[in-house]
């Protein structure tokens, strides 16, 4: 009797050796020297000029500004993320694929663009400044402005985290549920909030990371006021310009260990929506 031999699966990409390689490389010229070189020249400052710039009033007011306004934005998308999500794979209507990709013009366009349509959008003669003048409301050279600005650049975070979970939830869970006589909103808090949970929460903790760092959109709409709308970044390039690089790899620097905190907690939600998604 003749035993066949094993098929081997074919390879689309070069072996494994060549493949790391070139990723590993690409991930060292476009990443880690970038971030090593950043780490460095903050390391030549010194912890005690460290903490005397991080520290300088119009340092911790952008921080504040900052922070405020990706918390912001990040509560809104955490609520017309879902809604959005939610939309998009529990209805069918018409325009539904036009709708769909929609959610990915922000990743397509850039930011400066972004940030010179809702400057246009919300200023004093534009479509919606004229009636939020007349409610006593103003959105340009404000931390609101700034905040819809970081929600729009952020959005698809959300919505393209939540959505593939949403879509493979098992429907004889709710079907169970409606069985018993469970109403419709205590399905969606019992049953399907739980299972999108670790989702949604990288989601969100995905788009805050990205508001943080976000320049092009904010720039323009923000009215770059220190102490008042002057967003870190924005620090940090103003910096650049006066030629105090110091300064700058101290913002940057910051802005770099906020990220990293939310990227690893972002990996974490992530790791655990997939063992809940195994213990399902």
């Amino acid at each position: 009797m003749t035993v066949a031999a094993p098929i081997r699966a074919k390879r689309v990409l070069p072996g494994f050796t060549l493949s790391l390689g070139t990723t590993l490389l690409y991930l060292t010229l476009i990443i880690l020297i970038p971030v090593i070189a950043l780490v460095l020249k903050g390391a030549e400052i010194g912890p005690d000029n460290f903490m005397r710039i991080v520290t300088s009033p119009r340092a911790l007011a952008a921080f504040r500004v900052t922070l405020t306004a990706a918390a912001i934005a990040t509560a809104i998308n955490a609520v017309y993320g879902l809604l959005m999500a939610w939309v998009l794979v529990r209805y069918d209507f018409p325009g539904k694929r036009l709708l769909d990709a929609l959610m990915d013009i922000p990743f397509a366009l850039p930011t400066a663009v972004a940030g010179i349509s809702l400057t246009a959008l919300f200023s004093s003669s534009g479509w919606f400044g004229p009636l939020l003048d007349a409610l006593g409301l103003q959105v340009v050279y404000t931390l609101a402005g700034i905040a819809i600005a970081m929600a729009f650049t952020s959005i698809p975070f959300v919505v393209r985290t939540v959505q593939p979970v949403l879509e493979d939830l098992d429907p004889a869970l709710e079907q169970a549920a409606e069985t018993l006589g469970a109403r419709p909103w205590t399905i969606f808090v019992r049953v399907v909030f739980p299972a999108i949970l670790p989702a949604w929460l990288a989601g969100c903790t995905t788009a805050f990371a990205r508001s943080l760092g976000e320049f092009g959109a904010v720039v323009f709409i923000a009215g770059n006021l220190p102490m008042k709308t002057e967003i870190a970044s924005l620090l940090a390039y103003i910096r650049l310009e006066e030629y105090d690089y110091n300064g700058a790899a101290v913002i940057a620097l910051a802005l770099l260990g906020f990220a990293l905190v939310l990227l690893l907690a972002s990996n974490l939600l992530q790791f655990w929506a997939a063992r809940y998604r195994e213990a399902m």
